[in-house]
């Protein structure tokens, strides 16, 4: 991305600048504090894109070419969330101001409207949630996502979320709509189920019950989610009853498809995820630093057994299998039973 995207043009506010604002927002970005607890030591910097569907570029390795991103930085806190670097972009350091100097594109909605309605617009698939997640905390104030939502639903628009925020849930009537009028994919990202590894690598996130809780309201609701198991961390979280943990209680939940996805260290992630490792469990880092030697990818051969391992378990705790919601409700506008081919997007981080 070319963050000049997000300079605000002159005389867009009225609002005071505060001065620790990048210099890369222009010199009418407004940045808030809000003293309530969910917010406490955090800086929202309220900008005003140029453009919001952004092409991903050639050499990355997704399925999807357009994205939609309304917010940088995620207060979700993940040690190995692999967008860190991207805020060293804004001056700003991958570690604690990623965490807590959120970017929010207050115009998102409007820009999308106009973007989707654009002549030179394909209608081509866009993933939102493959950066940092579009339902943060933040959404709860800012309520960007309906606005992005329901331009897509009246563009007849495909598109797919990866969340790890309960928030998607204010969205259901929305997204069921949607889901009349185009293929609407969703996923929740739960790598493990270990409550106590949770609340210590990804402190700002919903627990993994909770996330797995979106998963099912999302199926009862009639509409197909699948659980991205992502990221599987080395030694921490990959032993067999770890993952058949994680794979049984996906499948309680209705998820369509387990996606495994083993954790990966790009520049940013690597740095802030090894200073995690040092601090809760030091005898695993020199391990990690000989896993990781070659890069940020684990050893193909480690990847594939996760890999086999998921599948079988998926296969066993029949995972996929339609629940009655689905099997009973049919689709106005493809006169199949939801949840039935075409299978949703599977997003996938690598």
């Amino acid at each position: 991305m070319r963050w000049d995207t997000l300079r605000l043009d002159d005389g867009q506010s009225d609002d005071a600048v505060v001065p620790r604002a990048p210099a890369l927002f222009g010199r009418d970005a407004v940045a808030r504090t809000f003293d309530t607890p969910g917010f406490r030591g955090m800086t929202f910097y309220e900008v005003h894109a140029k453009s919001i569907i952004n092409r991903v570029p050639d050499a990355s390795r997704v399925p999807f070419r357009w994205t939609i991103n309304p917010y940088r930085g995620c207060s979700h806190s993940c040690s190995y969330c692999f967008a860190r670097n991207t805020h060293t972009y804004l001056d700003m350091d991958a570690g604690h101001d990623f965490n807590t100097q959120i970017v929010v594109k207050v115009n998102a909605p409007e820009l999308a409207r106009r973007e989707l309605a654009s002549a030179r617009w394909q209608g081509e698939h866009v993933a939102m949630g493959t950066n940092v997640d579009c339902y943060q905390r933040a959404e709860g104030r800012y309520q960007l996502m309906p606005g992005i939502i329901g331009a897509l639903r009246d563009a007849a628009n495909p598109f797919s979320i990866l969340t790890k925020g309960t928030l998607i849930l204010r969205d259901l009537d929305l997204l069921c709509e949607a889901a009349e009028v185009t293929d609407v994919g969703l996923n929740v990202s739960v790598g493990f189920v270990d409550k106590t590894i949770s609340r210590s690598v990804e402190p700002g996130t919903p627990s993994p019950e909770r996330r797995l809780g979106v998963c099912a309201a999302i199926t009862g609701r009639g509409l197909a989610c699948g659980v991205l198991m992502g990221p599987v961390l080395p030694f921490l979280t990959d032993s067999p009853a770890q993952l058949e943990a994680t794979v049984r209680l996906a499948g309680e939940a209705g998820a369509a498809h387990v996606s495994p996805i083993v954790l990966h260290l790009r520049p940013g992630a690597r740095e802030w995820f090894l200073r995690w490792l040092t601090e809760t469990h030091p005898e695993l880092v020199e391990r990690y630093r000989e896993f990781y030697v070659r890069g940020a990818y684990a050893p193909k051969a480690y990847q594939e057994r996760i890999s086999r391992q998921v599948a079988e378990l998926a296969a066993r705790y029949r995972v996929g299998q339609a629940s009655p919601v689905q099997a009973r409700r049919i689709s106005r506008r493809t006169g199949r039973p939801a949840g039935t081919s075409p299978a949703p997007v599977q997003l996938t981080l690598l």
